[in-house]
């Protein structure tokens, strides 16, 4: 993904990628991640596509030789950005 910034943010976030000794790329990654977690309407609209996305696909079972189901595999949880100390 490529994406254009003012001068200004961009000389912010490479002065916090030196700060922190990473990449721009990545001081981008985890701010993002840390407004997500964040914004609470974001995350109702996400949980609502997820629930519109699983009710407009059938779900499927299998069923083992021995007539026992199998379950499906859990969806993973958030991530937390902030969990690892970062942006301080």
């Amino acid at each position: 993904m490529q994406v254009r910034i003012d001068e200004e943010l961009k000389t912010k976030v490479d002065k916090y990628a030196e700060f922190l000794d990473s990449s721009s790329a990545y001081v981008v990654s985890e701010a993002l991640k840390l407004v997500f977690n964040k914004d609470v309407d974001f995350k109702g609209w996400l949980e609502s596509q997820a629930r519109n996305s699983e009710k407009s696909v059938a779900p499927q079972t299998s069923v083992a030789a021995d007539d026992t189901k199998q379950s499906a595999a859990p969806i993973a949880s958030e991530d937390n950005a902030n969990g690892r100390g970062l942006f301080r």
